[in-house]
């Protein structure tokens, strides 16, 4: 009686243990999550020129604060006039170069380098004639071998 006691006990610890998933497999399969890769729009505008301008609409990102550097970009109102100031800062050692893109407002386009694209040093600053009315600016800094979108901003000069 002993021995069937035993035996019932054993079966029933095994079929707990078949209908608990402790039987399943060890390897478990993890699969990654793949990331979405961002698409870049462009998009075509006709001015009242023959001549169509394209345009980009790439993010703003923050530079990392260990190679941070100081840009202050502003607008001259009676000349309408376009400065972008280099001031440097924590990262200016690893700045390679300074790029400004300016799309007046008349639908032409200048896109010029800071120093000539050499390492740009505090107190350089590039000018570029602006309308009266909106243009848009763009920056971007090349650091540490990486390309920084810094600054894209719509500047007005209101009389």
């Amino acid at each position: 009686m002993k021995a069937a006691i035993i035996a019932i006990a054993g079966l029933l610890l095994f079929f707990c243990a078949l209908c608990a998933g402790c039987t399943s497999p060890t390897q478990a399969e993890i699969k990654p999550v793949e990331t979405p890769v961002a698409e870049v729009t462009t998009v075509v505008a006709t001015t009242a020129a023959p001549t169509a301008v394209t345009t980009t609409y790439d993010p703003v990102v923050s530079i990392p604060s260990d190679i941070y550097v100081d840009l202050q970009l502003t607008k001259d109102r009676p000349t309408s006039k376009i400065h972008l100031l280099y001031n440097g800062g924590t990262g200016e050692i690893y700045v390679q170069s300074v790029r400004m893109k300016v799309t007046r407002s008349d639908g032409t386009v200048t896109d010029d380098l800071m120093d000539g694209g050499n390492q740009p040093k505090r107190g350089d600053e590039l000018i570029v004639q602006g309308t009266k009315t909106g243009d848009r600016c763009e920056v971007w800094v090349t650091t540490a071998g990486k390309v920084y979108k810094i600054m894209d901003q719509n500047l007005y000069a209101i009389q």
